[in-house]
């Protein structure tokens, strides 16, 4: 009997903890708490390293919080973090950062500009140490969120010198600057917004290097990024009324949870994407359109009923492609649209996506098709078309991969799958030609396929 309840009380300390974790909202916390929470982020996502980078917060008095110098960013506290008054005195056990100066120069010069992040991301890095920008019309997300990219020439880290070369760069209106030989500097209306395009632009950027690896980049025009912004389509209309069920409750929790995991992996991006759950007949939650996905909540998901959305919320713009997938197919239940790094360096060349790899990514995703940019819009039915229980995963040119399952848990690990797959056919070849399991191999596969995929997943 008391290990029945230690496990019942470890289950609801885990399930607290799990909340409490989709609670955490950096809107709503103190700068030296939202400062904390986003630069563990980064360094969890080994965006940066111990002693690299900082992160800053300008409040409503002029006052700049700041990371210190000389702390392990791994560990960093809130009470590590540095005030530097609008007068120049400084409150804090520490220094502020050395590149403080940088940081003074940009809010000078835009008072749009509340937040910033300073980090060397590898591939953004990369860019830097071979003098190019990323070019953000690759993916009409982040040219809408990043704009055009800045570059800012070399100068002596935390000189006057260096924040002069990056303040011209902002004054020019950009929000992302490469700094030549050194890294990037993001500045957002709040510490999510910077984050987020830190993220979005350094995902990109891999997804750049890795397509050149297994072709050639294709980029977009600028009337195809307009019509992509024309054809968003406009948020359904409100339900008057909306209840909670208890199932329903639990798959808002069961999103939260599926999402936080994938942030965390890299395999979604706070800026992009979208994660639903069917929860009764063709009715689904998804999530809401504008709020990073690292801070999303429970409350913050969206139940969308009979074509109508709940009242005083704003589902993901892909919700109508959402409800033409679960009304086509009865049998998919979960539907996760991400750009993952690897998988992206697909979509945006064309490249073949073999996934005769190994037997499991082959009896998981078969053989992954890919269609034109524009088709994930409303009024074509080709996704919903060429998606299905043995076809689970579609890439969109120039812009996503979209993955679905029986279960939310099952298209999660079709993504890993799908990623991980990727990741390897990207790095094959610097080795060799890929070759691919073989026709006889791929039949003797088939005779086992269902068995195995059903035994796998029959929970």
């Amino acid at each position: 009997m008391i290990v029945h309840i230690s496990k019942f009380v470890e289950l609801e300390l885990k399930l607290l903890r799990t909340i409490m974790d989709s609670l955490l909202n950096t809107k709503t916390m103190h700068p030296r708490d939202q400062i904390t929470l986003v630069m563990q982020r980064i360094y969890e996502r080994v965006l940066t390293t111990t002693s690299g980078g900082n992160l800053s917060i300008i409040d409503d008095n002029g006052d700049i919080w700041i990371t210190p110098t000389g702390v392990d960013k791994g560990l960093m506290k809130p009470a590590d973090i540095v005030c530097v008054k609008k007068d120049g005195t400084i409150i804090g056990d520490h220094k502020p950062s050395s590149e403080y100066p940088f940081h003074l120069a940009i809010y000078n010069e835009r008072s749009d500009i509340k937040a910033i992040v300073h980090a060397h991301p590898p591939g953004m890095v990369a860019f830097s140490i071979v003098r190019k920008t990323p070019n953000t019309y690759i993916l009409p997300q982040t040219h809408l969120l990043c704009g055009e990219i800045g570059y800012a020439g070399y100068a002596l880290p935390g000189t006057a010198a260096l924040g002069e070369s990056i303040a011209v760069e902002f004054k020019k209106g950009v929000s992302v600057v490469i700094m030549e030989n050194h890294g990037t500097v993001i500045g957002g209306s709040d510490i999510s917004d910077a984050y987020q395009k830190f993220e979005s632009v350094e995902i990109t950027a891999r997804s750049i290097l890795y397509a050149n690896m297994i072709g050639k980049p294709v980029y977009l025009s600028p009337q195809k990024v307009a019509a992509y912004i024309e054809q968003l389509p406009l948020p359904a209309q409100e339900m008057k009324e909306v209840s909670h069920p208890s199932a329903e409750r639990e798959k808002r929790l069961e999103i939260c949870k599926i999402i936080k995991r994938a942030c965390k992996q890299g395999l979604m991006l706070g800026a992009y994407g979208s994660v639903s759950a069917r929860w009764n007949e063709n009715d689904f939650l998804i999530t809401p359109e504008g709020i990073s996905k690292w801070d999303i909540t429970i409350n913050d998901i969206v139940q969308v009923k009979d074509g109508m959305r709940e009242k005083g919320k704003i589902p993901s713009s892909a919700a109508r492609l959402h409800q033409g997938i679960y009304e086509k197919h009865k049998e998919i239940n979960a539907i996760i649209i991400t750009q993952s790094p690897y998988l992206t360096s697909f979509a945006i060349t064309g490249a073949e996506f073999n996934v005769r790899t190994i037997p499991e990514t082959w009896i998981y995703l078969q053989d992954v098709q890919m269609v034109e940019f524009g088709e994930q819009f409303t009024g074509s039915d080709t996704i919903p078309a060429t998606l299905s229980a043995e076809t689970p995963v579609v890439l969109v040119k120039n812009e996503c991969v979209i993955v679905t399952g029986n279960k939310l848990l099952q298209a999660f690990d079709y993504l890993e799958v799908a990623e991980f797959s990727a990741k390897s056919l990207v790095l094959s070849t610097s080795l060799g030609a890929m070759v691919p399991i073989s026709d006889e191999q791929v039949e003797e596969l088939g005779k086992v396929m269902g068995r195995w995929k059903n035994y796998e997943w029959k929970m």
